[in-house]
């Protein structure tokens, strides 16, 4: 018979789980959209009665087998404050209280979209000036996961705008909603939904991936969930395919395998490699490091565990020429199974490849951390006597794991996007591109994440403003080949197809030594110039877009949305007629007049014609609002 200690223990444990919750989007503070029926979600014991009340409205429900609750209320013209109340029938209850109804929108994307109010134009000033109590805020914690889930692991809350809320929000959404406040006056809800450095198809559910090009991605997801060991070694081979490709190298004379002809230097220490002295504070890239250990008979046969602490940004780790595991979280420590067979006695050789794309990099450690761990409980370590040699950086980028990683399949979306649920919201601000530079068919991927999302948050209609990237790298006098413009074209096009889309561009914006241009509130402010012409319909307006090229006589006339104007001079710059071959772009002289372009000819072929094709172009192109005319390549007709 149970003690009465474990009987009120049992009680306690079932009142804990009846205890009901309301989804955090929905939490105090929130603000849920205008005119759109309001659907509010939580959590409850499977099948347990509910009340919800909202509004002056009350709703008697049910929870669902898996403990889920939604409950439907009318529509609402802006307005509140309002409380949100629910009470199961085990007496247990939870609220939400100065919860506003308004406008909701959601801003995503990578590093541009993550940069804070904080460090942008006049940050300190944009930071103090933040206080608005209908202005809400919530930031969105990152988190992976890789299947989708109902909730957040780590639980967002809204917050009213003060300084402090402030400081760390995505700047361009905050100039882009604070333009919102004053000319809707009504209340407004940010959501930072975002992550640096990670590429479209981690926001994208598994279905969108596929149907964008990634099957074989979400393949090997689908794979790793039900065999790890097998997925990890078929990742290894896809990995193996492009290192050999990029490099040439036969099969068995790679790094990872002991016949491998590489010299090697020992490393300094562990942790960051900016600290190692000479050209390595300013040194992005890859390198090998290698460690060997020596284990017995009895070690090699037990199950095992390779722990290499910290590795920024990202690895591929093989351990006797097998892949055991990679992945590209900066933060994330690698911890990697050991499948039987891996290890053996005698000597043993763990070689990894550590790649920094930006700010500090190597094996972070601590040295502490690094080891071998085995079923019987004793480890090896593995904190010294490491080698390295560098990597030709012309390799260029590696693939990374479907799984586990804010660079996989789905993995992101799972985590920070599904939980969402069907939440109604006004729009969607994304700005994302840079780490998808180089693998074309983005345009393909972004009408793919579009159409996921629509369907996800129930409406096929919700308008995206894409963020058109902004310059970086190095400025050129002559015609160059550019997947940082190719990117962008494809945004463009996505755009193009799209009639609930807008793009923003910000290519005039950049700075050719930063990634990451300071200047957010002009970003806000086109992107609320988009959104009052796409969404609110209350005389915004969109930049200028390339509608066709064609030729006339021996000149070529592009015409645009709207009329343009050249700045600083009266031709305009950047514009390139191109021959049928690669290599035969060359710049032309062309002069704007109302929506038309005239493309001087040079008596050489002409079969496309492209405009501020390079990493970083000098542009003076605009329209009357100065909004830049975009990068773009057409073939003329």
């Amino acid at each position: 018979m149970p003690t009465r200690a474990a009987l009120i223990l049992a009680l306690l444990a079932s009142s804990a789980a009846a205890a009901p919750s309301i989804d955090p989007q929905f939490g105090t503070h929130a603000v849920i959209q205008r005119d759109k029926p309001i659907v509010l979600t939580g959590t409850a014991s499977p099948g347990e009665r509910l009340t919800v009340s909202f509004a002056g409205a009350s709703h008697a429900i049910s929870a669902d087998p898996s403990g889920r609750w939604t409950a439907q209320f009318a529509p609402l013209a802006a307005g509140g404050p309002y409380r949100i109340e629910i009470s199961g029938a085990s007496g247990a209850s939870a609220s939400a209280d100065d919860v506003m109804v308004g406008d909701v929108w959601l801003c995503s994307g990578q590093s541009n979209m993550e940069y804070p109010l904080r460090r942008a134009l006049n940050g300190d000033g944009e930071v103090q000036s933040a206080s608005d109590t209908d202005l809400r805020l919530m930031k969105v914690p990152t988190q992976l996961s890789n299947s989708p889930q109902d909730g957040f692991a780590k639980v967002p809350q809204w917050q009213r705008s003060t300084p402090d809320s402030a400081r760390d929000f995505s700047a361009a959404c905050t100039f882009m909603v604070r333009d919102f406040r004053k000319t809707e006056k009504v209340p407004v809800g940010a959501i930072d939904d975002t992550w640096g450095g990670t590429p479209i198809r981690a926001w994208m559910s598994e279905a969108a991936a596929r149907a964008s090009g990634n099957s074989a991605g979400a393949d090997l997801l689908d794979a790793y969930r039900t065999n790890e060991p097998r997925a990890v070694s078929q990742f290894g081979d896809v990995w193996g395919r492009w290192w050999r490709e990029k490099t040439g190298e036969h099969p068995g004379a790679e790094p990872w395998n002991a016949s491998g002809t590489l010299r090697w230097t020992p490393v300094p220490s562990i942790g960051n490699w900016n600290d190692w002295g000479g050209d390595w504070p300013a040194f992005d890239g890859a390198v090998w490091a290698r460690r060997q250990v020596a284990l017995t008979a009895a070690e090699a046969s037990q199950p095992a565990t390779l722990s290499l602490g910290v590795i920024d940004d990202m690895d591929q780790t093989f351990v006797n020429g097998v892949a055991v595991g990679g992945s590209s979280d900066p933060t994330s420590p690698r911890n990697y199974t050991l499948a039987p067979g891996v290890l053996h006695a005698g000597n043993n050789v763990i070689v990894t490849y550590v790649r920094d794309l930006w700010g500090p990099g190597g094996l972070m450690g601590p040295a502490g951390a690094m080891q071998i761990a085995f079923a019987d409980g004793h480890a090896q370590p593995l904190g010294s006597d490491w080698q390295y040699t560098r990597i030709d950086d012309k390799i260029g980028m590696p693939p990374v794991p479907a799984w586990s990683n804010n660079s996989g399949v789905s993995t992101i979306y799972n985590a920070m996007i599904a939980p969402l649920g069907a939440l109604q919201i006004k729009g969607i601000a994304w700005y994302q591109g840079e780490a998808d530079v180089g693998q074309p068919g983005y345009d393909t991927r972004l009408a793919a994440m579009m159409g996921n999302w629509r369907a996800q948050f129930r409406d096929p209609a919700l308008p995206f403003l894409i963020v058109g990237l902004a310059g970086w790298g190095k400025p050129t006098s002559v015609p160059v080949e550019s997947g940082w413009a190719a990117l962008i074209n494809e945004q463009r096009l996505a755009v193009e197809h799209d009639r609930r889309a807008a793009l923003a561009s910000a290519i005039d914006l950049g700075e050719p030594n930063d990634i990451h241009p300071a200047n957010k509130q002009e970003v806000g402010r086109r992107l609320a110039l988009a959104a009052h012409d796409l969404v609110y319909r209350d005389g915004g307006t969109m930049g200028p877009l390339p509608v066709r090229a064609v030729r006339r006589g021996s000149d070529v006339v592009v015409t645009f949305t709207k009329p343009l104007q050249t700045l600083s001079g009266a031709s305009a710059n950047a514009f390139e007629l191109c021959g049928p071959s690669g290599g035969s772009c060359r710049y032309a002289l062309a002069r704007a007049k109302g929506p038309e372009v005239t493309i001087t000819g040079d008596g050489q072929p002409i079969a496309h014609v492209r405009y501020a094709w390079a990493d970083y172009p000098i542009i003076n192109l605009y329209d009357a609002d100065l909004l830049p005319v975009p990068v773009f390549e057409l073939t003329v007709q």
